[in-house]
């Protein structure tokens, strides 16, 4: 599972002069009488140096002679932050090479955490930079994870307890101090992968988080259709009681307002709060927490309402996914005095809380909405902007994609001011002893930014890696974790060679097309055909292909992940299952390959080469005319970007061209808006516009303005299927020469965030 590099002797020298505590044959002395987690925290601590080096320290309850040895215990002193520690190397260790102290339990595990990330560890060599004292604590007191025991993510189902405590110790290491399990039961609780029954391992889970000292949380959404009955609320509080008294521990309980579960919070709070009295019973200290996800304003109302009563049954409030207000908006309204906590998606890039911003069609459509999503940069910026005003997260994750996500977040939780490229450094010499794969980490993200067919950098973030893989020994091909950013390089790479080379076949194509007055319409089509059936019959890059292939069964074999639906038992489409749509056309062969056999059913040759006519200048707006593809980042001249995310989104559609399955998408209140210069005075225009995406909330109403006040459309639902609406544009709007358009969504009953998603706009000149 780790690397173990074959050194000499003279390499040895050098890696001990640079880090000159050699601690190889060091005692961990810790007293006789400490607590179970720290108890816990000790044994992690030699177990995870031994998988790495092969070096078994011993342990003892006092100072060996002639040997150097690491002290782990509690601070005497009172009153120290909690969770904290100080960690002392060298002189400065008071009789030992290495003391952690930590403030408490807890302070104990996250401090012999801190002092493995420090660790230089190589096959039988541990060492240490010398003279370093570090006193720390976290400066977010909620630091946690979802892990979910449920067919509907894309690895946990498979993981035994075994797999689940090396992944709690591994997010321990890094200072996450909870863990949150997704329900107790009900939808998604049926798998193949399962080891062992879904009621059993939420107890297993409860129990590990009890040994290591560490929160444990429920996710657990209220979705019965009616809570005002007595009879359905009796029922669901005694299931809900049977849930918590298997479990060992407990420490707070999550009920999503939404997403699923969608009840009217005068409603649904009576109801929380006899939950809680049930919840006390066999956990007193437990806390019930709440989120208004996917309420509209009257409803939120109400749950700002019971909030600033501050109920004693209620620990907190949590703001995540479909909260109407932003963050900073929500703080206002919640009491001072009532703690937030967050719910932040990082395991998604699409139709999310954070979609991805400026990302190539070419990987939407191939990636999906659950890819292996490492994003240094990104997910910081997110962090800094997202977090103030609440005590920390639990993020929303549903399976080891988002793995690089979570120990960052956990990272900037303790200390928000560290720099992202250091955790990636920590993060690859931890897991992997590998340093370069941190250049790596940050490559993979430069990957995803910008038009993938000139990003010069995703072949050689390939090169990067193939680079490791050609040295790589056993140990390293078995990590799961390098498996997961190896595929995802061999992926990239492959996905813009075929961007490229299908490219290039739908340009043959159509130049085969343009031909069809002098060749005839059906032989011009027979000619296309065959060409864009190429980029099947004679596959570009199939090395690459291969590779992903054996990589993606490599990490079924090491951790269970399904990036199949049919070769791994993956849950959908959405889930993860990148193998599936790896060959996913990247241009418009379905769509040319559909209208050929509709024209090929036409009696006459002029309806058929009329018809080719109109494929071949789809996107063609005429003299004096604009078009933007606004789902495009390389053709979207006139949008006007916006620095938040939300800006992007991707949906699947069963006909037309690939520009309509990609487009802006409004956010928050934020209007799409794109800007014209250089318009004729004198001239008339009208705007051709393609409402793409989805159509979730048939109420919902679709806006377009000119210049912040001339109405072009009001409020009108967009046409299903997809289909381009025309609008004229008074001359007033472009007289001045230059002119902005801007599209608004119309409040939803339901809340939901999306709304103005535009595919298409042409500027036509009349």
């Amino acid at each position: 599972m780790f690397q173990f590099l074959r050194i000499s002797p003279l390499l040895i020298s050098i890696f001990f002069s640079c880090f000159a505590l050699d601690l190889r044959d060091a005692v961990v002395v810790a007293p006789a009488d400490i607590s179970g987690p720290e108890r816990k925290a000790v044994e992690m601590l030699i177990e995870e140096v031994e998988v790495r080096t092969l070096v078994r320290w011993e342990v003892g309850s006092t100072a060996p002679g002639g040997k150097p040895c690491i002290a782990v215990g509690k601070a005497t002193a009172k009153g120290l932050p909690a969770e904290g520690y100080r960690i002392q190397v060298g002189a400065s260790g008071n009789g030992c090479a290495v003391r952690i102290t930590g403030n408490d339990s807890r302070g104990v595990l996250f401090g012999v955490g801190r002092l493995l990330r420090e660790l230089r560890m190589q096959r039988n060599a541990v060492s240490l930079q010398d003279e370093w004292d570090l006193t720390t604590a976290p400066k977010m007191p909620v630091r946690g994870h979802q892990i979910g025991y449920r067919n509907t993510n894309n690895t946990y189902d498979a993981w035994t307890v075994r797999d689940y405590e090396r992944y709690i110790r591994e997010m321990a290491v890094f200072g996450s101090n909870t863990v949150e399990l997704t329900g107790l039961g009900g939808a998604g609780d049926s798998s193949v992968h399962f080891p062992i029954p879904p009621s059993r391992m939420h107890q297993e889970l409860s129990r590990l988080t009890k040994e290591y000292g560490l929160d444990f949380s429920i996710w657990l959404p209220a979705t019965k259709s009616s809570y005002e009955d007595p009879a359905t609320v009796e029922k669901e509080l005694k299931n809900w009681e049977a849930g918590f008294a298997a479990l060992p521990k407990l420490d707070a309980v999550f009920v999503p307002g939404g997403d699923p579960g969608h009840t009217e919070p005068r409603i649904l709070m009576p109801f929380l709060e006899k939950a809680t009295a049930v919840l006390k019973k066999h956990h007193p200290n437990a806390g019930m927490w709440v989120s208004p996800q996917g309420m509209d304003d009257v409803w939120l109302e109400q749950f700002y309402t019971v909030a600033r009563a501050n109920p004693k049954w209620l620990a907190g409030v949590v703001h995540g996914p479909w909260v109407r207000p932003s963050m900073s908006e929500f703080r206002k309204q919640i009491p001072a005095s009532m703690p937030i906590r967050l719910y932040p998606d990082i395991t998604h890039t699409l139709r999310c809380q954070f979609p991805m911003v400026n990302w190539d069609p070419a990987f939407a459509i191939t990636h999906g909405r659950e890819p292996i999503n490492p994003m240094p940069i990104w997910q910081t910026e997110i962090f800094h902007d997202y977090t103030p005003g609440s005590i920390g997260f639990v993020s929303y994750s549903d399976g080891a994609n988002d793995d690089f996500n979570k120990v960052l977040w956990s990272v900037l939780a303790w200390d928000p001011t560290t720099n992202p490229t250091t955790i990636t450094r920590e993060y690859a010499r931890y897991f992997t002893g590998i340093d370069t794969i941190a250049d790596g980490l940050l490559a993979l993200e430069r990957n995803w930014t910008g038009p993938l067919a000139s990003n010069s950098g995703v072949g050689e973030t390939l090169r990067k890696f193939q680079a490791i893989e050609a040295t790589a020994t056993p140990q390293l091909r078995r990590n799961w974790r390098f498996q997961q950013l190896l595929y995802r390089a061999y992926y990239d790479a492959y996905i813009q060679r075929r961007l490229l080379y299908e490219t290039e076949l739908e340009a043959e194509a159509r130049r085969l097309l343009q031909l069809a007055k002098t060749s005839g319409s059906l032989a011009a089509m027979d000619a296309a055909e065959r060409v864009l059936l190429r980029a099947v019959n004679e596959r570009i890059a199939p090395e690459l292909r291969s590779r992903i292939f054996e990589l993606a069964e490599a990490l079924f074999q090491s951790i269970g992940t399904q990036l199949s639906v049919e070769r791994y038992g993956g849950s959908g489409w959405e889930r993860g299952v990148t193998l599936d749509r790896v060959d996913e056309p990247l241009n418009n062969r379905k769509w040319l390959l559909a209208n050929f056999a509709k024209i090929r059913g036409m009696e006459r040759e002029a309806d058929r080469l009329k018809t080719i006519h109109y494929l071949l200048h789809w996107d063609d707006p005429g003299p004096g005319g604009f078009y933007d593809d606004l789902g495009n980042p390389s053709r979207q001249p006139h949008l006007i970007l916006d620095s938040k995310p939300g800006q992007q989104g991707f949906w699947e559609v069963l006909d037309g061209p690939l520009s309509q399955l990609s487009h802006a998408n409004s956010w928050r209140g934020r209007p799409i808006r794109m800007r014209y210069e250089g318009l004729d005075p004198e001239a008339s225009y009208k705007v051709r516009v393609v409402y793409g995406g989805e159509n979730v909330v048939p109420e919902q109403g679709i806006r377009l303005i000119a210049n912040d006040g001339i109405v072009i459309h009001p409020y009108m639902r967009k046409p299903m299927p997809i289909q381009p609406l025309e609008f004229d544009i008074p001359q007033e709007a472009t007289r001045s020469g230059v002119m902005t358009l801007s599209w608004d969504r119309e409040e939803p009953p339901s809340g939901r965030l999306r709304g103005a998603q535009v595919a298409e706009v042409w500027l036509i000149r009349k």
